[in-house]
C-alpha cells in the first residue's frame, strides 16, 4: 500500500530521497517521472517537447496522471513520487504522508545544472519555462498547482539540507505516522 507520496518541483531532490527511503525501509517505489520520461521515450521524444504536446493535448496528460492514479489504487509501491502525487492520494482519499519537498528556485537551478552539466543560469531558465508550462496544464486540467499546501500532511523546506539531512527528517516524519 502507499504509505507515502513525494513531491516537489524538478531539482527539489524527490528522486534522491525516495531512493534513500527504499534503501532505509527496503521499500518498493513507483515514479511518475518515468511514466512521463517512458511515454516520451516510447514516442522518440525529448521531454520539452513532449511536455510541450501534453500541454498542446490534454488528453495525453490526462491518461497519463489516470495511470498513475491507478497504480496508486492498486497498492503497486509503498513510496509514490510524482509533482501530483500527494494530490492523487489527497483526492482518492488514500490514507497515507503526503510529503511536500520545498526549495528555492535558485538552490534547485544548482543542483539540476550540477546533474546534467548545464550552467546554473541555463538550469534556472529552463526549470522556470518547465514550471510555467506545467502549471499551465496543471490548471488548465485540474484547477490545482503542485505547490498548494492543500493536501499535504508534511512541509519539509530541504534548502538548506544535504540528501542525508532530508532523508532523517523524512524517516522521523514517517516513523511518528506509522
Amino acid at each position: 500500500m502507499t504509505r507515502i507520496t513525494v513531491s516537489g518541483h524538478p531539482g527539489s531532490g524527490t528522486s534522491t530521497l525516495v531512493s534513500g527511503l527504499v534503501k532505509h525501509f527496503g521499500w518498493t517505489s513507483l515514479n511518475g517521472g518515468d511514466i512521463f520520461r517512458n511515454e516520451a521515450a516510447r514516442r522518440e521524444m525529448s521531454l520539452h517537447d513532449f511536455g510541450i504536446l501534453c500541454e498542446q493535448d490534454l488528453e495525453v496528460d490526462r491518461a497519463l496522471d489516470k495511470l498513475l492514479q491507478e497504480q496508486m489504487l492498486s497498492d503497486s509501491a509503498d513510496i509514490v513520487e510524482s509533482r501530483l502525487a500527494g494530490w492523487w492520494a489527497y483526492r482518492l482519499q488514500i490514507p497515507c504522508v503526503r510529503l511536500w519537498l520545498e526549495v528555492d528556485e535558485h538552490e534547485r537551478a544548482k543542483r539540476v545544472a550540477n546533474r546534467e552539466g548545464d550552467s546554473i543560469e541555463e538550469a534556472l531558465i529552463a526549470n522556470k519555462q518547465r514550471s510555467n508550462i506545467d502549471a499551465g496544464r496543471f490548471m488548465e486540467l485540474y484547477q490545482l498547482l503542485p505547490e498548494q499546501r492543500e493536501p499535504y500532511t508534511s512541509l519539509l523546506d530541504a534548502t538548506n539540507l544535504g540528501s542525508e539531512e532530508v532523508l532523517a527528517a523524512a524517516i522521523e516524519i514517517l516513523e511518528k505516522s506509522l
